[in-house]
C-alpha cells in the first residue's frame, strides 16, 4: 500500500492528473463490501490533506461501518459528462479509520470548513490508480501499482 505521497512521488504526471479530476467535482463515488460480500456504492467526497488522500463519513453512516469492518475500497472520480473532459479516475487499496483526537482536529484545520461532527475519518491507502482519458480515436488507460512504473494500454 502506498499514501497519495508516495503515488505522488512516483508517477507525479498521473497524481497531477488524478487529482485534477477528483477536485473538478465534490461528489463521487465509492464502493465498500457489506456484511455479506455483496457490493454498496455510496456517494462521497475525497479530501487532500498532507501526504494522503481522505475521506470523512457521517457518524454510524452504512459506508464508514462498511469499512470498519472491511477496508477494501474503490473510489470512482465524479463521471461527468459524456465528453470525459478531463478523464474518469479510479483509486482503490484501504481505508483506515483515524481515530486519534490529534489526528483528526489537524485534518479539519485543513479544511475550508470543518466537518459536522462527530464524524469518521479514513485515511485512503492505495493499491491501485487508474486514469482513462480519450486522445483523438484512442482510449488510454494509465494504471499505477507502487513500486511499479505507470502501464498505459491504447484501445482503438
Amino acid at each position: 500500500m502506498a499514501s497519495w505521497q508516495d503515488f505522488e512521488d512516483e508517477a507525479p504526471e498521473l497524481a497531477a492528473l488524478v487529482r485534477a479530476r477528483f477536485e473538478a467535482n465534490k461528489h463521487h463515488v465509492l464502493a465498500t463490501l457489506r456484511k455479506d460480500g455483496s457490493p454498496r456504492v455510496s456517494g462521497t467526497e475525497v479530501d487532500f490533506v498532507g501526504a494522503d488522500a481522505w475521506l470523512g463519513s457521517m457518524h454510524h453512516a452504512v459506508k464508514a461501518r462498511d469499512l470498519q469492518r472491511d477496508a477494501r475500497f474503490a473510489l470512482h472520480s465524479h463521471p461527468g459528462d459524456e465528453t470525459m473532459a478531463g478523464g474518469d479516475s479510479k483509486l482503490s487499496g484501504r481505508a483506515v479509520e483515524v481515530t486519534d483526537e490529534d489526528e483528526i482536529a489537524a485534518f479539519s484545520a485543513e479544511l475550508p470548513e470543518p466537518p459536522p461532527t462527530p464524524f469518521h475519518l479514513f485515511r485512503l491507502d492505495l493499491h491501485q490508480v487508474v486514469h482513462t482519458r480519450v486522445e483523438g480515436d484512442h482510449l488510454l488507460v494509465d494504471n499505477w501499482h507502487p513500486g511499479r512504473p505507470v502501464e498505459t494500454t491504447r484501445l482503438h
